[in-house]
């Protein structure tokens, strides 16, 4: 009994080894059916496994197509349409296993596209001894109504980058034409040293730039583009087309009118970067797309932005020449938005002409709406140059200015110096601690108000002789009444103040404009500092924009509006952005003093004065120490002016290093022509 109770479980533990050993060897008792059979050809074509498809397929298809050619098929058309995402369904069939019919999913270039009307024939084959199921492929298993000789194309329908204008309808960033010249190497290489010579010499191009480009040439009928020029550029045109063999198209390009007057402030466009590419995946765009590199054409990105539309077909061929499209997918073009600045590319121009290549910035502004009629940084470059190209003299000069041409200097937050005295004087009024008629009586050019401040003492340009009040104080900019006015009012009061016109705060603006601040840390630590900050010292930095800003409330009725740089529409009126930051009455007071700063033969600003228009304004010389002790410190030089009567405009503008050059009154010129230009020559007055 125990011998054969021990016989009956022991030849069960055998077969169950021997099932265990077909299932691990990859046999099953149960063979697959066609449908499962697609299953696993279906897993392999989502993961696109090629080789493991090709694997599958029937005696049959191995011998039309070799497993590189499928390899590449696929991989070719695939990447070529940018296909991913590849879902497949197939239909369940009883009736007849050899016919399955499926649809494919699939996002590509051209969008999301679903594909109907495919059927893969399956084959039963002896593979290994064993009937199996195969794929018998044919070119309709990539799309159904491809054959052997088939192509799949995909073209681009070309968009158009939205354009960029002036408040007068003046082309800032538009789409226009260049000038490809270029040569055909059959008649340019006649007589090629003495013609690359004369070429590179007529475009300012070295030599090696020509050389190389008909070297990665092998057809000499073929037209070797060498430069991009601006059609304006006539004369060099001309002269390159007397050589031999040169000739020329004209593509369509991004067109620049300001020149360098708007290269900071309009940028330009650019071939996309992978960095680009990779931080704006999923978002369109690919690795022959332009982008915004700079200035507005960056800040705008999104609503310039040409949406290129796709059309992926299938190519039939009939003796190797197309004979009909089918459509597989398709997108539209999406023009991009066009956009109207309040800027006047007319006054943008007249600023940077009359900074004359000085490092600076200016801005000008309508104080009663808040629009920025112009930004400008100085020196600068002309943005037409990154759709044509830079001639070496013109790269020689970046290099030997170390590239100064590029910082933009409007968007950057500065040592405001005298014209930040408007703000002490606004928060003293306010406060009821200045009184505007009462003077203070200082003699000398130095102060302190006790021994505790050691061997520091404000100092101010020149003693006057008399005692100062309020006006007098604006008259002769005097350091010393607005630190004493200061001290007066408290470090508490000061900063709340600078609070109420958003200092601190990021301007309401789309261009990036760095914050103003008191301080480095928003603190005022010391007497001296609050002395120090009252005339624009310390750590006081405020942008162009924003010391624009603050003055449009003195004659705007104690508001500040929100500055926008789009042209705001009839249906948009403009928006208060810090209400009430002065009272009427102090204002009127204020633009009183800020008139005898001009109309005063003693005042700063007298040089500005123009005839037949009412203008105030303030002066400001900050300088930038790097010690208390230090006396060759660099200076700024700032200049505020505003009209008065039907107030039109706000102009700031800030010279770096004048210390050698008069302080702020060699900004006085500058400014005194675009004023001129602006309410005389131009009739605003």
């Amino acid at each position: 009994m125990l011998k054969a109770n021990f016989k009956r479980p022991f030849s069960v533990l055998i077969m169950i080894l021997v099932l265990a050993t077909f299932s691990l060897g990859g046999c099953s008792l149960k063979e697959k059916n066609s449908v499962e059979t697609f299953n696993v050809y279906k897993d392999y074509w989502q993961k696109k496994d090629y080789k493991a498809m090709y694997g599958m397929l029937s005696n049959e298809a191995k011998t039309k197509i070799t497993e590189e050619n499928f390899v590449d098929r696929y991989s070719n058309i695939y990447s070529g349409i940018e296909a991913n995402n590849i879902s497949i369904n197939a239909e369940s069939t009883d009736k007849n296993p050899e016919k399955i019919p499926f649809s494919l999913t699939m996002t590509t270039v051209a969008g999301d596209v679903t594909i109907n009307g495919y059927e893969v024939a399956m084959v039963k084959e002896k593979v290994d001894n064993k009937k199996v199921w195969t794929i018998n492929w044919s070119e309709k298993m990539i799309f159904p109504h491809m054959e052997s000789q088939d192509k799949v194309r995909v073209e681009t329908i070309p968009a158009k980058r939205g354009e960029i204008y002036d408040r007068n309808g003046h082309g800032l960033a538009i789409n226009g034409t260049v000038v490809t010249i270029g040569v055909k190497p059959a008649n340019f290489n006649t007589d090629k040293e003495a013609n690359i010579t004369k070429l590179a010499k007529i475009l300012d191009i070295k030599p090696s730039v020509i050389e190389d480009k008909l070297k990665a040439n092998s057809n000499p009928e073929h037209f070797v583009p060498i430069v991009n020029i601006s059609a304006d550029k006539k004369d060099t045109i001309a002269q390159a087309m007397e050589i031999i063999g040169v000739i020329h198209s004209k593509p369509e390009s991004r067109i620049y009118e300001g020149g360098e007057a708007i290269g900071l402030l309009i940028g330009y466009v650019g071939d996309i970067t992978a960095e680009e590419l990779e931080k704006l995946d999923g978002k369109g765009y690919s690795s022959v797309s332009k982008i915004g590199k700079r200035g507005l054409e960056q800040v705008y990105e999104d609503k310039l932005r040409a949406k290129d539309g796709k059309f992926i077909y299938i190519s039939k061929q009939k003796d190797g020449v197309e004979s009909e499209k089918i459509q597989i997918a398709k997108t539209e073009p999406t023009d991009g938005e066009n956009i109207t600045l309040s800027i006047d590319l007319g006054l943008q121009k007249k600023i940077y002409e009359s900074m004359n290549g000085e490092k600076g910035a200016s801005t000008a502004i309508n104080p009663k709406t808040g629009e920025v009629l112009a930004m400008v940084s100085s020196p600068s470059f002309d943005p037409n140059l990154f759709t044509t190209y830079a001639p070496e003299s013109v790269k020689e000069k970046w290099e030997k200015d170390k590239f100064i041409q590029f910082d933009n200097r409007f968007k950057v937050a500065y040592a405001p110096g005298s014209t930040f005295k408007l703000f002490t004087a606004i928060a003293g009024l306010e406060k009821g601690s200045i009184n505007p008629t009462e003077a203070i009586n200082v003699q000398g050019r130095q102060w302190q108000p006790d021994g505790s401040w050691g061997a520091y003492k404000v100092t101010r340009v020149a003693d006057p002789g008399k005692a100062i009040d309020l006006k007098n104080a604006f008259i002769y900019s005097d350091n010393i009444y607005f630190a004493q006015q200061a001290l007066k009012m408290s470090k508490e009061t000061f900063i709340e103040k600078a609070k109420s016109f958003g200092i601190g705060e990021k301007l309401p603006i789309d261009y990036p404009i760095e914050k103003s601040q008191i301080s480095n840390d928003g603190s005022i630590k010391s007497d001296i500092q609050l002395a120090d900050s009252s005339y624009g010292q310390g750590e006081v930095l405020m942008s162009p924009l924003h010391v624009a800003l603050m003055y449009s409330s003195v004659v705007n009725k104690g508001n500040i509006m929100t500055p926008t740089i789009q042209l705001q529409d009839d249906k948009t009126p403009a928006k208060v952005w810090k209400e009430n930051v002065v009272s009427e009455k102090n204002a009127n007071i204020l633009l009183e003093d800020l008139t005898a700063v001009i109309e005063n033969p003693s005042g700063s600003g007298h040089g500005v004065k123009i005839s037949g228009v009412a203008l105030a304004g303030k002066t400001g010389t900050a300088e930038l120490k790097k010690s208390i002790e230090d006396t060759s410190g660099e200076e700024y030089g700032w200049l505020v002016t505003m009209n008065t009567n039907n107030p039109k405009m706000v102009l700031v503008t800030m010279i770096e290093d004048v210390r050698s050059k008069g302080g702020s009154h060699y900004v006085i010129p500058m400014q005194k022509k675009v004023l001129e230009y602006y309410f005389i020559n131009s009739g605003r007055n």
